[in-house]
């Protein structure tokens, strides 16, 4: 394996994955934060807590462009930090895949997308930011997260049975359905009531899915191209 060669293929896929992500929050995300972030203001001008003063709004327009200004950025990290780690997953899991390395590659985006987000996603849908109780932001982070964990390690964990399987490996994928949904049933529920619109709330979390799925079948694809191009894990022959 040329290491320095991997590591500029996984790094420069998860930037240009994330950077497309975040480019992707900008025109379809946004506009439902800003709806819900609207929705906010009056609440809080409505009970006294902020005046609707010319003050108030130049504070909010600069907080609100300087949070989109670093949505791509943003992006990019994080991209690059799923990036790392879908490589790692790829190097183990490769001689195991199907096909060439860009059927390997999506085939690998695709279990990732299913099992450290969609799963997760359908226990714990996202809300806008202003959505849910303050005081519970840290539960429902605890509890997103723990659920990510258990279902990415519960993935890997069955993937090790499905490697020792000589048949009936079908197995592995229905010993996973069962432990996964026993946990979706056994986790607690989200604390929050939603009392938001719920064209509001449904829209964001729609484009939310949309946004992460451009950005897991971004990936795929270039992190696939760029490994079958480039192939890192061929040594140059000397003759």
């Amino acid at each position: 394996m040329k290491t320095i060669l991997f590591l500029a293929i996984v790094l420069f896929s998860g930037a240009l994955a994330g950077t497309i992500h975040g480019v992707t929050n900008l025109v379809i995300v946004e506009p439902y934060l800003d709806e819900a972030i609207g929705i906010e203001n009056q609440n809080l001008f409505a009970s006294g807590e902020e005046e609707d003063t010319l003050a108030f709004w130049v504070e909010y327009d600069a907080y609100r462009d300087w949070q989109k200004s670093g949505q791509v950025l943003a992006g990019a990290i994080l991209g690059t930090s799923m990036g790392g780690l879908f490589g790692i997953v790829y190097v183990l899991s490769r001689n195991t895949l199907p096909g060439n390395d860009m059927k390997k590659s999506i085939i690998l985006a695709a279990v990732m997308w299913i099992t450290i987000y969609i799963i997760p996603f359908l226990k714990y849908p996202a809300n806008p930011p202003t959505v849910g109780d303050g005081e519970t932001v840290v539960l429902r982070s605890i509890l997103f997260l723990s659920f990510i964990a258990i279902s990415g390690f519960s993935a890997v964990g069955f993937f090790q049975i499905y490697k020792k399987l000589q048949s009936k490996k079908i197995l592995a994928f229905v010993g996973y359905g069962l432990f996964i949904s026993i946990l979706f049933v056994l986790m607690p529920p989200n604390p929050d009531e939603v009392t938001a619109p719920m064209d509001l709330v449904n829209g964001f979390r729609a484009m939310s899915v949309v946004a992460v799925t451009i950005f897991w079948a971004s990936l795929a694809v270039i992190f696939g191209s760029l490994w079958m191009k480039f192939r890192p894990d061929v040594k140059n022959s000397i003759h």
